[in-house]
């Protein structure tokens, strides 16, 4: 799961209690990892793999779940990549900011890092599509096992549960996400309390904490070993949203809660289900649900749905969220953004975002129709941002922190050496259903690359017919063209150059403000800059000014409210005198050199369904002119 957005009980860690921030990061931050056990171990036994379900196939498995757990989630996560925060924010996002300035010096280097950072944020698109369909299907499909002969409602009732959940995002999730923590926190323990009672049953169980097991079972089955990994890292599900909820909790509540409820209660479950298994080997078609006593099965679906609903609405929550912050970093054309809580900043709402995942969702159940489907396309999108992830943090430790080498190459192999495997074994994925996932990443990967690049270029074409700024304030000091009262704010991305609106609106209104401002929008490979660096200014004679304002990847662009900070004697940004001029380009695919044709058709059709400025800056309506200008890619 990659950029979960914060639900109303996170709001303001710092000041919130340490026991009610670890009860509301379980709420966010484990849905996806927490519900796993779901699905994990029936995937495994019943998937196509061959996996003997005897003594030795059962703890060989076992330890590999358990140990996978400790090494990727326990030391790689909690130990190393929670602390490769961008100022509190993580997420691949912000790690790629991150590793983009620790590359400044190696410029090969600083783009192929962005290129990594940009084949994860693609794959998480498609995991957010997939973690909400498998996690519903498998906790509806425990009605199966309650009710003869109501398999065939499964995919309806999916159905309905995951279009309701699209359905109210609109409406923000602050009123029921007060009760996600409680919810998650009843689930960890349900899960604790089945594992207890299964491994009663069969306390030999307990000897899979020994790698031993794991180790023997690659060696009894080296064809099986590396294959049954694309199985076994559907315990690992989720393990991104670890560092992409850090900004929101902290680190400390984060790896607190993982540790004190959300590992054992995981470890305890797996080991109980496995214990079942043992004594029972039909059990494999579902060992999750039919751990349970029969009497607890319907109010444990009952649960198991709303977990995995809590699990859904994370995910989806963090598509907004990654979303925001690649639009400000320039990677995804600008979307209308609403915010659905006037307390929570993490709480947005962004409508394309949503319809898309919630077709791509639709799509999902209807063409896999079953969790055990399902998984054969899961694995693919967690394992590659994973690996991307891995990728990212040993630049920012190498380049960044400088920790010696002879320290952080081997633990760093160590990390892409299991990273790889669980890659590698989801490749053979692809042809079996896991096409769906790296087709979607391929296709956000070009649109964002192309997104990039054309602005890089469009940028450049304006630029060849510019007017120097110098010599533009020299002709007017020649011939003075009339002045009018008021401030006119001229956006441009050239702040040393003459706006296409500015020459547009002289040459036909003939006149300008007495007070005229260049205005460039600067985005920060920060999450958030402070007010004291918010602006800079620069006056040019005869009532020109250069004004650019920063902001970081997750403020606010209030371009109104922030220039209310320019507190300067010469400038009045009062509603009522300024006048706003924004630039509408028309890209025009030509055989210039620049992009291919196709990639040009596709940026002029970005551009064109884009969100203009005057809604992404805030600006006020009633003060906008917009020119238009057509310019040849």
């Amino acid at each position: 799961m990659g950029q979960a957005s914060s639900q109303a009980a996170s709001a303001g860690h710092s000041a919130a209690k340490p026991i009610g921030m670890l009860v509301a990061a379980v709420g966010v931050v484990y849905g996806d990892i927490g519900t796993s056990p779901l699905y994990t171990l029936k995937e495994v036994f019943s998937g196509g793999y061959g996996v003997p379900v005897n003594h030795d196939g059962v703890l060989g498995i076992l330890a590999l779940i358990f140990w996978s757990l400790i090494w990727v989630v326990s030391i790689k996560y909690m130990m190393f990549v929670l602390r490769a925060d961008n100022q509190g924010e993580g997420g691949i996002m912000a790690l790629t900011a991150l590793a983009r300035r620790a590359a400044s010096g190696y410029p090969r280097l600083r783009g192929l890092l962005v290129v990594c950072g940009l084949i994860g944020a693609a794959l998480f698109y498609g995991d957010s599509m997939i973690t909400p369909a498998i996690s519903v299907l498998s906790a509806i499909e425990g009605l199966g096992l309650a009710f003869d002969g109501i398999d065939h409602w499964v995919v309806p009732l999916s159905l309905v549960v995951l279009v309701a959940l699209f359905l109210i995002q609109s409406h923000g999730t602050a009123r029921i996400g007060i009760l996600f923590g409680p919810i998650m926190v009843t689930w960890f323990v349900v899960l604790g309390a089945l594992g207890v009672y299964g491994i009663m049953q069969h306390p030999e169980v307990l000897q899979a904490l020994n790698p031993v097991w794991g180790v023997r079972f690659f060696t009894q089955h080296p064809g099986m070993g590396v294959a049954i990994l694309g199985a076994v890292v559907l315990a690992l599900t989720g393990a991104e949203a670890l560092y992409a909820d850090m900004g929101h909790f902290g680190r400390k509540p984060i790896a607190r809660a993982w540790f004190i409820l959300v590992l054992p209660a995981l470890v305890l479950n797996y080991f109980g289900q496995g214990a079942l298994l043992l004594g029972d080997p039909e059990a494999a078609r579902n060992p999750f649900y039919l751990l349970a006593p029969s009497w607890a099965l319907i109010p444990l679906v009952g649960l198991s749905t709303l977990a995995t609903v809590i699990a859904s609405q994370a995910v989806i929550s963090g598509a907004f969220s990654l979303t925001r912050q690649a639009i400000q970093l320039g990677y995804i054309p600008r979307m209308h953004i609403r915010h659905t809580s006037s307390a929570e900043q993490g709480q947005i709402y962004i409508g394309a975002v949503n319809w898309a995942l919630m077709v791509g969702v639709i799509l999902l159940v209807l063409g896999f129709e079953s969790s055990g489907a399902l998984a054969s396309a899961y694995g693919v999108a967690v394992t590659g941002t994973m690996l991307m992830t891995t990728i990212l943090v040993s630049a920012v430790m190498l380049l960044l922190w400088k920790w010696p080498p002879v320290l952080a190459v081997p633990v760093l192999i160590g990390f892409l050496l299991v990273d790889g495997l669980y890659f590698a074994a989801n490749v053979p994925k692809i042809v079996q259903g896991g096409a769906f996932p790296v087709i979607a990443g391929i296709a956000l990967f070009v649109l964002m690359t192309t997104w990039k690049r054309g602005k890089q270029l469009l940028v450049e074409r304006m630029d060849e017919g510019g007017l120097p700024l110098p010599i533009f304030i020299s002709s007017i000091r020649v011939q003075p063209p009339h002045r009018v009262q008021g401030t006119a704010v001229f956006l441009t991305a050239r702040p040393d150059a003459v706006p296409h609106a500015l020459l547009h609106n002289l040459l036909h209104n003939q006149v300008l403000h007495e007070q005229v401002v260049l205005l460039t929008v600067v985005y920060e490979d920060i999450p958030r800059v402070p007010p004291s660096r918010r602006f800079e200014v620069d006056s040019y004679g005869e009532g020109f000014f250069r004004v650019i304002l920063h902001f970081g990847f997750v403020d606010e662009p209030d371009v109104p409210q922030a220039l209310k900070l320019c507190h300067l004697d010469d400038l009045d940004f009062s509603p009522m005198r300024t006048t706003y001029f924004l630039s509408r380009e028309t890209v025009i695919a030509s055989k210039l050199e620049g992009m291919a044709r196709w990639r040009e058709g596709l940026f002029a059709f970005m551009l064109k369904n884009a969100n203009g400025n005057l809604r992404f800056f805030n600006l006020p309506l009633n003060r906008v002119i917009e020119l238009g200008t057509q310019v040849e890619m």
